[in-house]
Formats: structure tokens, C-alpha cells, sequence
């Protein structure tokens, strides 16, 4: 048996007639920039999520960056983020010129509350959290350190799209909520795309401006923007799967279910869930200090399986001017040598599943 550790062809074939037609419709409406599929998408994202307004964009990165410059952060300003999170998240800030401040991350992956107020200084403008694998940050403690020191509070939803702390959605407890529709996502796309969501209409009217060349009315522009735009293809399709989420969040959670309940190999470590949360498991990310030897394992049986992520953005060469070195961040670099993510994915199989179950349980 060939397991992929993502596929994202069964999130096709579930809902094949649907996609096509919707996407026959877009080709043969004779529009594609800006249309009523954006707009649709951006007010059904919007209910989805509990926010008041949603913003489509071209990517989840671009999401991150043009949330830190609209929030009014660039050179010489701070923003503290979690150390092992994906570095589209650092790029986010650095785009703009600004610093990230990496914070140790917790047991359940995301950002340490009880860390931050430390690396807290007069250049701190901001606080990204990352709701790593589908999981959920803190959220009542950083709430409260923001409001505390009057921090902006952007989060980066790339994976927790549905994700609930206490019954509210993650990306609707601060300043902006930035997402990516990569097709990999519980909320795929077919092509990049992303969002910005937010309870500020006024940040969410700079950022329609923003994203089409600063244009409000056409050759009028009002900044000198960029070129960011969601586009009616990609809405669609978005539109389609989104009336499919509770049932594809629903299925990932039975599927993490039955890995929990299940797996009983000693040399690994199963995630856990922090108490008045519910993930949607973009990732199921075991531990093991015998790592390698797993992969290899698991690959000669056709189980594929990735490492989320293997370097952290503080040792990456991308970011070696900020003057990091091994060992300045113990958790997020034993996480980084020891996390493994196991397959699960959209209309994953029963057989496939109990395969790989078997087959690490196996594992000696």
C-alpha cells in the first residue's frame, strides 16, 4: 500500500461535480478579477469565521505582510512571534523592515503566554501568533498582555482555519486574522490565495485599496499598493469547499481521534490538546527522538510522511543577519530535530489509516 502523507485529490473527487461546475460558471461569466465570487466569498468567509469583514488576497503571506504595514509597523519596530513557527510568518514582518522577537513555544506547540511579557521592550509594536497545526494559542493570556501593553495582536490562521478557543474562531481575537487558502489547507484553494479578516471595517477598507495598486476607482490611486487580489477562479472553488467544512473539520478530528486512541508506540509522543479548544488538525505531529529511523522505516513500508519544520527560521541562512546561533532557543530546536507529522488528510481511507497505525505501532 502507497500512503502520501497529503492528498489532495480525494478533497477533489469528494466534491468533484461541484468544483467543475462552479469553475465551468466563473470561465463563462467573461470576468475574473474582482467579481461577485470574491465578494461572495469574502462575506461567507466572513460569517464563517465571526468576523465583520473580510478582505480576499493572492497569498496567506501576503495576508501577513500587508496586516503588519497597515497595522503601522516597520523600521526600528518589534513584533514578537512564536520560534517555531513556518517563516512565511517572519517574512511577514520582516517585509516591512521590522524585527522579529522569537518567543519558546509551549507543549502544545504554539507561542508561550507566560514567555512574552519578557521580550517585551519600548520597541515592541506587536505580538503574531501562530496557530500551529490546527491547534490554538492562549489566547485569554495574550489577549490580556496586549491590552496590557497596548500591543497590536495579528494572528497567523494559515492552519486553523475553524480552530475554536472557547467557542470563538481563531483570527477574530485581535487586529487581523491573516489566512492562507494554499491547496494543502483544510480550506484549500486550487492555486494560492489567502485572506485578511478583521472587526475593524476601516483596516479592511485600506486593504481592499491596498491590494489593487492602492486604487479605490480606477487610475485614482490613493497609495502606492500592491498587487494582491483573490481571483473569481480561486473565490469559487473557495466557495464551494467552504460549504463543506464542518463535515471535512469533522472528519479530521475523527480521524485524530482514532490516531489518539490507538497508537501505542512507546518511542513516540502524541499530541495533546489544550482544554477549552477545539483543533482541526491541519497536521497530526508526533515526537521521537529516533526520527530518522522511523521515517526510514515507515518509507520502506510506502508511508510518506513530513517534517513540520526541520529548520527553525532563527538558524535559517535567510535569516543569519539577526545574529542567532544554535542553542538560543532549546524548545523551538528540540522540536524542530524531534516533530514528525503523519499522514491525515481529506477523505483519507480506513485501511490507509489503520495501515499506518499498524505499522508504527510496529516500530521497534
Amino acid at each position: 500500500m502507497k500512503i502520501m502523507p497529503n492528498r489532495m485529490d480525494y478533497g477533489f473527487m469528494k466534491y468533484q461535480k461541484e468544483f467543475e461546475e462552479k469553475a465551468l460558471s466563473v470561465l463563462r461569466s467573461g470576468w475574473y478579477v474582482l467579481g461577485k465570487e470574491v465578494a461572495a466569498f469574502e462575506e461567507n468567509f466572513a460569517a464563517y469565521t465571526g468576523a465583520k469583514c473580510c478582505v480576499g488576497l493572492a497569498s496567506g503571506l501576503d495576508a501577513l505582510w500587508i496586516a503588519v504595514k497597515l497595522l503601522g509597523i516597520g523600521p526600528g519596530d518589534e513584533v514578537l512571534v512564536q520560534g517555531n513557527t513556518y517563516i512565511a510568518s517572519v517574512m511577514g514582518i520582516t517585509i516591512n523592515g521590522a524585527t522579529p522577537v522569537f518567543v519558546e513555544p509551549d507543549e502544545y506547540y504554539q507561542i508561550d503566554a507566560d514567555k512574552i511579557e519578557e521580550k517585551i521592550t519600548e520597541k515592541t509594536k506587536a505580538v503574531m501568533v501562530v496557530h500551529l497545526y490546527g491547534h490554538v494559542a492562549d489566547m485569554d493570556k495574550i489577549t490580556h498582555i496586549c491590552k496590557k501593553h497596548h500591543l497590536k495582536l495579528i494572528e497567523d490562521c494559515a492552519q486553523s482555519h475553524g480552530a475554536l478557543y472557547k467557542g470563538k474562531m481563531t483570527g477574530t481575537f485581535g487586529d487581523a486574522g491573516c489566512f492562507s487558502f494554499y491547496p494543502s489547507k483544510n480550506l484549500g484553494a486550487f492555486g494560492d490565495a489567502g485572506a485578511l479578516v478583521t472587526n475593524d471595517p476601516g483596516l479592511a477598507g485600506e486593504a481592499r485599496i491596498f491590494r489593487n495598486y492602492g486604487s479605490e476607482k480606477r487610475y485614482y490611486n490613493k497609495v502606492a499598493g500592491a498587487n494582491s487580489r483573490l481571483d473569481e477562479l480561486q473565490a469559487g472553488l473557495l466557495n464551494v469547499r467552504l460549504a463543506h467544512m464542518k463535515e471535512i473539520t469533522d472528519e479530521r478530528r475523527q480521524l485524530a481521534d482514532t490516531y489518539g486512541r490507538e497508537l501505542h508506540q512507546k518511542e513516540i509522543l502524541l499530541p495533546s490538546t489544550r482544554s477549552d479548544t477545539c483543533p482541526v488538525w491541519h497536521q497530526y505531529v508526533i515526537r521521537t527522538g529516533r526520527r530518522q529511523e522511523l521515517i526510514d522505516y515507515l518509507n520502506d513500508r510506502g508511508i510518506g510522511t513530513i517534517i513540520h519544520y526541520p529548520i527553525p527560521p532563527h538558524l535559517s541562512e535567510a535569516y543569519h543577519s539577526l545574529g542567532h546561533k544554535k542553542g538560543d532557543f532549546p524548545i523551538t530546536e528540540s522540536y524542530a530535530d524531534s516533530v514528525l507529522s503523519i499522514p491525515l488528510y481529506t477523505d483519507m481511507r480506513e485501511e490507509e489509516q489503520q495501515y499506518t497505525i499498524d505499522c508504527i505501532n510496529a516500530f521497534t
